[in-house]
């Protein structure tokens, strides 16, 4: 019998490249659910309604400064099939310098934004699975957006757009991409 060959794929990464993601700074991240189903609630007249899995996921997001005590919370939302969020982190080092804590691919970095998020699905899944009393396939899709929030007008801009995206929902990409399937 012939071994099977194995193949080695390699994730091409999305990120900034060279960027420290556990640097203080705030973020802007957008989380999906696997094929953007809309599994976290509906959105009635512009109006988002939550159900008992997008209750899970607020909670989950509000936990995330209990868990990463440098991580502040800002605006959020959460879509039928996406999370909107910021997230500051503070730096709580009190040195003037350290070393580069670049993350590499199954290398996390304690307290880095892709740390944050992975923690953040990872719980999501695991109450949602104890709510269905059931493992399902994923419910998030592999990877998330992030942005890089550099100054104060970038911020007003992505909290106004992060407040009256309900209102645009029917506009959304990520709207558009449900009606299709």
């Amino acid at each position: 019998m012939m071994p099977e060959k194995t193949i080695i794929r390699h994730r091409r990464s999305i990120r900034l490249q060279g960027y420290d993601y556990s640097d203080a700074g705030a973020y802007f991240v957008t989380i999906c659910t696997q094929n953007r189903a809309c599994l976290l609630g509906q959105i009635v007249d512009g109006v988002l309604h939550v159900n008992n899995v997008g209750r899970i996921v607020q909670q989950c997001w509000q936990d995330i400064p209990k868990h990463f005590t440098h991580a502040h919370l800002d605006e959020y939302i959460i879509m039928p099939n996406h999370i909107h969020g910021i997230i500051f982190i503070a730096n709580d080092s009190g040195t003037a310098c350290r070393a580069p804590t670049i993350e590499q691919f199954g290398q996390p970095v304690p307290g880095s934004i892709p740390t944050i998020v992975r923690s953040f699905k990872s719980a999501v899944t695991k109450n949602f699975n104890k709510l269905c009393q059931s493992h399902i396939k994923p419910l998030w899709q592999r990877n998330y957006w992030e942005h890089i929030i550099r100054d104060d007008e970038k911020l007003h801009s992505i909290r106004e757009y992060i407040h009256n995206n309900p209102a645009q929902w029917e506009l959304d990409e990520l709207y558009s991409v449900t009606q299709q399937g």
